[in-house]
Formats: C-alpha cells, sequence, structure tokens
C-alpha cells in the first residue's frame, strides 16, 4: 500500500490555512491543477471528502480535521528533523563515538573534553572502553568514528591511523620497596609484578623490554585496568609498567614511580575512517591534536 506523501499533507494544510486553492497554488508555487490532484490524491486514498466549498470559501470536513490534526504534527516533526540535521551537517550539532583504553579515558581525554565545551559544545562524545583491536574493528564496521590506539597497528581497509603522541613507560612501585632512580628489567623481574594481559599492545611492549635483557617473568597478576593495578601497586601487593598519564601530583604516596633503564616508550594513534569526516568528528579530531 502506497504511503501518504508529505508534499500532499502539506498541500492540504495550506488550503485549509488559506481557505482557498488558488492562494494555496500560489504559497507553494505550485499550478492549480498540481494543487486538485494532490487532494484527490489525499482523498482517495482515505475514501472520503476532506474539504467542502461553500461560497468560495474551502473548509474541512470531519475528517479533514482528523487527518489535518495529524498532518500538522508530522510536518511539524520532518521539519525538526530537517533543521537537526542541517546543525549536524554544520557542525553546530553531533554525535562523535569515541574508543580508548580507560588509561587515555582518564587522564588524556578530559582536556580535549573541556576544549571541546568550550568551543563546540553542541558536540556530544560518546566514550567506549574499548582495547585498540576492538576499536580498529568497529571502526572498520562502521560502529565507531574515533579510536584511540596503541602503535603500532594493522588499521586494515578503509581505516587509517596517525601517530599521535609518545608517552615514557615508567616503573609504578610501592614506595616502602624503596626502588632505584632507575628501574632495570634484572631488578624488577625479582620482584612480583602486576601488568596488562597480554591482549593489550602495552603487554606485548613491556615483554619485549624484559626479553631483551634474557627474563621472562610470569606476572602475579593480568589485568586491562590501569587505575585498578596503580590501587593494588598502592597496597604493596606488586609493581608494575604503565605509561606516564596524567599529572605527578595525582599519584598516590604509597606508589614510587621510576623511569626505565632502558628506557621504554608507548606510542599512541589516533584511528578513525579513511575519507572526508563528518565537521562534529572533526572538531573532536582537532581538539585531541591540542594534546601533542
Amino acid at each position: 500500500m502506497r504511503e501518504i506523501s508529505l508534499d500532499r499533507l502539506r498541500t492540504l494544510v495550506e488550503i485549509s490555512d488559506l481557505g482557498s486553492f488558488a492562494e494555496a497554488a500560489r504559497r507553494l508555487n505550485l499550478a492549480p491543477p498540481t494543487i486538485s490532484l494532490h487532494v484527490a490524491e489525499l482523498e482517495a486514498r482515505v475514501g472520503a471528502p476532506l474539504l467542502t466549498r461553500n461560497r468560495g470559501q474551502v473548509r474541512p470536513t470531519a475528517i479533514g480535521e482528523t487527518l489535518l490534526a495529524r498532518a500538522r504534527r508530522l510536518l511539524a516533526d520532518a521539519d525538526l528533523a530537517l533543521e537537526e540535521v542541517r546543525r549536524q551537517v554544520e557542525g553546530l550539532t553531533g554525535r562523535v563515538r569515541l574508543g580508548a583504553s580507560t588509561g587515555a579515558i582518564a587522564h588524556l581525554l578530559p582536556k580535549a573534553l573541556e576544549h571541546l565545551r568550550v568551543a563546540h559544545p553542541g558536540i556530544d562524545v560518546q566514550v567506549q572502553v574499548l582495547t585498540s583491536q576492538a576499536s580498529l574493528a568497529r571502526l572498520r564496521e562502521g560502529a565507531l568514528d574515533i579510536g584511540l590506539v596503541a602503535l603500532p597497528q594493522v588499521a586494515g581497509k578503509g581505516v587509517k591511523v596517525t601517530p599521535w603522541r609518545r608517552d615514557p613507560i615508567l616503573a609504578y612501585v610501592p614506595a616502602d620497596w624503596q626502588p632505584p632512580a632507575k628501574v632495570t628489567p634484572a631488578w624488577l623481574a625479582q620482584r612480583a609484578l602486576i601488568l596488562n594481559d597480554s591482549s593489550t599492545q602495552l603487554s606485548r611492549v613491556t615483554g619485549e623490554w624484559f626479553a631483551a635483557a634474557g627474563l621472562f617473568p610470569a606476572p602475579r597478576i593480568e589485568l586491562n585496568y590501569n587505575d585498578a593495578i596503580k590501587s593494588l601497586v598502592g597496597a604493596g601487593y606488586g609493581a608494575t609498567l604503565l605509561p606516564q598519564e596524567g599529572d605527578a601530583a595525582e599519584l598516590d604516596r604509597r606508589i614510587a614511580r621510576r623511569p626505565l633503564r632502558p628506557g621504554l616508550w608507548r606510542q599512541l594513534g589516533i584511528a578513525c575512517r579513511e575519507g572526508q569526516v563528518e565537521r562534529a568528528t572533526g572538531y573532536v579530531l582537532e581538539a585531541l591534536e591540542r594534546l601533542l
């Protein structure tokens, strides 16, 4: 069954408001026969007269009044939908789906979102906790707009990854362990360790750091939640290797933070789909680039 056209409904509303077929034709910039055809199609669709003509005045029938009430709401909703889309196309509003690790969300993203809130208050960023691999997979599926991913990564078809920032990886050690000024693989491998699980790029990077010294320590606990790892370090349950995130003043006093020897770095990239991005996504990318 064919649906009722919004154009036909708009014609009905104009005729009712103006009380004239001719005036409605002028208002809508349509030929009078076209106006009559619109009404005839509507009446054929509902199976009843919608308008009456009395002494040159056009008025809706009772059935016409019922349809008019619905038509006004439908047309208002359609106009509102087009206005919302227009604002999103112009970058005044929009929703951006972003995936990142818990560490990046807690310590890096807030500064970007603060800038975005001031510069583009109509942009809504929906944040998801995702591993780098999950972010890339959702980008390829079209279920994500931006991913903050650990490098290196194979982006895959339709996705591009741009290097973003390079942060030092540090040793986080219970303060009462009295760690040296610089922590080596040999010193750390002799202690209880709480490390990222094997699904993460950070696990691979730290494993290579130990392996380069001929060491392959087994962690006491494996997690993929950096703040939880830090809490366990603060409780004296083990040491860890994590990227430097946030300010030193925020660090738990029970935790000593030390540079590594040899040094180690965590590299992050920004992943998004190839081609032209929506304006809202572009504004979020600009806010992230300010954190370099």
